[in-house]
């Protein structure tokens, strides 16, 4: 896939719907924004299960997930958000900023404008050795 970047967040979860309004309004988000629930998934190279999990960003056919969602949609905005977003990228910064998304996207059920259908959806154990986990895939921004 090429052309314009894609940003993918749960429509249904108020806090994630309130989230991405107020980044559209203070940042700019360029890129075409869609609730997973009414984008073609497939089309896009994701999974239903990551959609559910995280923030996406798709661009050129590469999808980036979490925290470095949020790094791609800070550097396609430009001057002054790009170098936030070139930062998200860096080690150690990068390791933080994973484990910061993590903790609130657990919690973002309990967060301002969040209900009960925000709460992330349980992890399914992981099958045997023998079976790969449902959407393998790059692991990237996880």
């Amino acid at each position: 896939m090429t052309g314009e970047p894609v940003l993918v967040f749960d429509g249904d979860c108020g806090f994630c719907t309130t989230s991405v309004g107020l980044a559209e309004r203070l940042v700019g988000i360029r890129a075409r924004v869609v609730p997973w629930q009414r984008a073609d998934l497939p089309a896009l190279g994701v999974t239903r299960e990551r959609a559910e999990y995280e923030l996406l960003w798709v661009e050129d056919g590469r999808v980036r997930g979490g925290a470095q969602a949020v790094a791609g949609l800070l550097i396609a905005a430009g001057l002054p958000w790009s170098p936030l977003g070139f930062l998200l990228r860096l080690p150690p910064v990068r390791w933080v900023a994973h484990g910061l998304y993590r903790l609130v996207a657990a919690n973002r059920h309990r967060l301002p404008g969040g209900t009960p259908a925000c709460a992330l959806p349980p992890r399914e154990p992981s099958p045997g050795p023998s079976a790969p986990p449902a959407g393998a895939g790059p692991a990237e921004g996880r």
